[in-house]
């Protein structure tokens, strides 16, 4: 009698299990047994030491200690038993030789441009500091009134139009927020500006928030936000080599050929150096929300402060040095996971990047350590942790341009993490994954609130949107040009997952010297339960995809995100009404139906032999590269996919269906709807492809 209820209940919890998209019951079963193990591995100590060690010295990409810290990361996966190598690649990556900013009048100041350091923070003191700039501005010497202009974005501009104001002649400062300071550089370029200053303003960046660092986590007055200017929306990585990979010998650009590059000064500066320019700027008062936290009236000028501004650079190219390691596959040798972060940093950079590194390795370490229990996976699993990022997500796309035949017809699914700190989860990335990822966030438990990490993803979007719009689905972002997921997704069609915890350690060190393991231990992730859960979602996320005998793709998810974002120009209030949609309603209606005949023919996948299910997985793979157009988007052929690209003036922010957004938003109608019916051929050939998907099981 007891043992008939033992196994009663043995059998009802088994049966309740949820299931494993891409595996049957059984299937499921043997997974979850290996998954409870591989989760039982990740430690927080581990992720402590890692992190300690690599945020120990700063690291800038080019630099000897930025191949120290590689070298340290190749010894760790080779001790653990994986095959891994050093990848090196070369790139145009410039150091400052000269930086000056003086007001010449009303009254003369000079800035300091320079960050103290701090008693409490050992790092702080660190040699081999960069010194405060932004990477591939001009080199120049002008000097010209100064004007301020809020953020530095478009609307800014025009608002400055309105009240008279022009920027060309002049030199701006914009303070940093709303939009990636690349864009601010672009756009003050745009405008004819000579000169860009960016400037982190208290109110979004400092004492408005909360204490600054050391008594809090916000960025102190003398505190800069180092960064790139590239202008990455029109392409990644070196920019003399767009397209192909930079290596010793290769072909290279002139520099006066490269696009990617300012054509003015820029230059960041504290809010210590910004306070003295803007109380000697007259002219209008800048709007209410122009207006800072600093003690000063913010006015828009122009002058009569008067500025100098100075830049120059080495423009040598310098030596990349990307981590790659490999765990074999078995039967699909041939079908790729790639997980990567980088790990250059524009100091010691312990959030940014180390936190997310240190989960690469935590997660490479828990692999291994399953794999010397006998498992082997079935497809191959790639680690990688890339150099150069910061300066433009440079090793990984130099990385995928050498590679790229090959990941053509390889390569599954690109994992990315960056920063990651407390908090919730924030995801983002290709809508076929949605489901998938959804299953995975609903095993793992969120380390301290203790309920499921899909129930916190879920109510961190419905709190982001409004009124009608609000549920509890849990949705991947769309990703715009933020981290190395770039080049797979937006070049390649590689279909990718961006991944963090975010939204509890609110802090300003952002690219600063104060970006340490001091900081990070006080303000953020202390105990390091939050990188230890990251690391099991994913070398959950890595197992459960190397080891489906059915890829756990589903484009139902796929279909309605189409359909939100083509309802979203639909009822666009600038130009909803003006552009023609026809071509896309038929193309959008079969995609619908070519994903529900999809899940149809997945639901009978247990009963097919290995070989159609091979031959499915092939015809899945080639779904996300089914939006790839190899003429690319207009004006930037880099960027193939027609679904989702990083915005011409929204810097990280993705703009989906970018054809038709971008050219009705800049009134350019007429193109607008020819673009529509290449939007609509794009569709279609992702529908065909699905279909493909679907009649392989036959």
């Amino acid at each position: 009698m007891r043992f008939g209820l033992v196994f009663f209940i043995a059998c009802a919890t088994l049966a309740a299990q949820p299931a494993i998209r891409g595996f049957s019951s059984q299937e499921a079963k043997t997974q979850r047994e290996r998954e409870s193990k591989l989760r039982a591995i990740p430690r927080v100590a581990h992720i402590r030491s890692y992190m300690q060690r690599m945020s120990s010295e700063p690291h800038v990409a080019g630099s000897p200690q930025s191949k120290a810290v590689a070298e340290y990361a190749l010894g760790l996966m080779k001790e653990w038993g994986l095959e891994a190598r050093i990848e090196e690649f070369e790139a145009l990556l410039p150091y400052p030789t000269r930086r000056a900013l003086e007001m010449t009048s009303p009254v003369a100041y000079k800035a300091k441009l320079h960050e103290p350091a701090i008693a409490e923070d050992r790092d702080s003191a660190d040699k081999g500091q960069p010194p405060t700039y932004n990477a591939y501005a001009a080199t120049a010497n002008v000097t010209a009134p100064l004007i301020y202009v809020n953020y530095g974005i478009p609307d800014d501009y025009q608002q400055l139009a309105k009240l008279g104001i022009s920027a060309k002649g002049k030199i701006v400062i914009a303070r940093y927020g709303k939009s990636w300071r690349g864009t601010k550089a672009k756009t003050a370029q745009e405008n004819g500006a000579v000169g860009c200053l960016i400037y982190s303003d208290p109110r979004d960046d400092g004492y408005f928030q909360g204490d600054v660092y050391p008594k809090g986590p916000f960025r102190p007055r003398d505190g800069v936000q180092r960064g790139s200017v590239m202008d990455m929306p029109l392409y990644v990585g070196d920019p003399l080599t767009p397209g192909w990979a930079s290596e010793k010998g290769s072909r290279r650009l002139p520099r006066n050929e490269a696009a990617t590059l300012m054509k003015i000064p820029v230059l960041p500066i504290s809010y210590a150096d910004a306070q003295p320019l803007l109380e000697n700027l007259t002219g209008p008062v800048a709007p209410e929300a122009w207006r800072g936290a600093l003690p000063v009236t913010y006015h828009v000028g122009p002058g009569p402060a008067t500025v100098r501004l100075e830049v120059d650079f080495d423009w040598t190219t310098k030596p990349l040095y990307n981590v790659i390691a490999t765990i074999p596959g078995t039967s699909a040798a041939d079908e790729w996971l790639i997980y990567g972060n980088h790990h250059d940093a524009w100091v010691n950079g312990a959030a940014d990047p180390v936190s997310g590194a240190a989960t690469v390795l935590e997660t490479a370490r828990a692999l291994a350590e399953l794999s010397k229990s006998g498992w082997r996976p079935r497809r191959t699993i790639r680690f990688a942790l890339w150099d150069g990022e910061e300066f433009g997500l440079i090793g990984s796309t130099e990385w995928v341009e050498k590679h790229r035949p090959e990941l053509l017809r390889k390569a599954v699914m690109y994992l990315n993490s960056d920063t990651t700190g407390i908090g919730t989860l924030n995801a983002g990335g290709s809508p076929s994954l949605q489901i998938f990822f959804s299953e995975v966030l609903r095993d793992i438990q969120d380390p301290v609130k203790k309920q499921a990490l899909l129930e916190g993803a879920r109510a961190r979007r419905a709190e982001g949107e409004q009124g009608d719009q609000k549920d509890k689905a849990f949705r991947l972002g769309p990703l715009g040009a933020g981290s190395d997921y770039v080049a797979f997704l937006h070049h390649t069609g590689i279909a990718s997952i961006n991944a963090g915890f975010s939204g509890g350690d609110h802090g300003g060190v952002y690219h600063s010297i104060y970006d340490s393991f001091d900081w990070y231990t006080k303000f953020s992730d202390k105990d390091f339960v939050y990188g230890a859960t990251l690391a099991q979602v994913m070398a959950t996320t890595l197992l459960r995809m190397a080891d489906a005998p059915l890829l756990p793709f589903e484009f139902l998810s796929l279909a309605g995100a189409v359909e939100r974002y083509v309802e979203d120009l639909k009822t666009n209030k600038q130009f909803g009404s003006k552009i023609s949609l026809d071509s896309i309603g038929p193309e959008l209606q079969r995609l619908k139906t070519a994903a529900a005949a999809f899940e149809k023919a997945a639901a009978k996948a247990n009963t097919v032999s290995d070989g159609v299910r091979s031959r499915v997985n092939q015809a899945l793979i080639a779904t996300e590269r089914a939006w790839l157009l190899d003429a690319g988007l207009p004006g930037r052929p880099w960027y193939k996919h027609q679904l989702v690209a990083p915005g011409l003036y929204t810097g990280y922010s993705a703009k989906t269906l970018p054809r038709v957004r971008e050219a009705a938003e800049a009134g350019r109608l007429d193109e607008a709807n020819k673009e529509a019916k290449v939007l609509a051929d794009a569709i279609r050939a992702v529908s065909i492809s699905i279909e493909d998907a679907a009649k392989a099981f036959e």
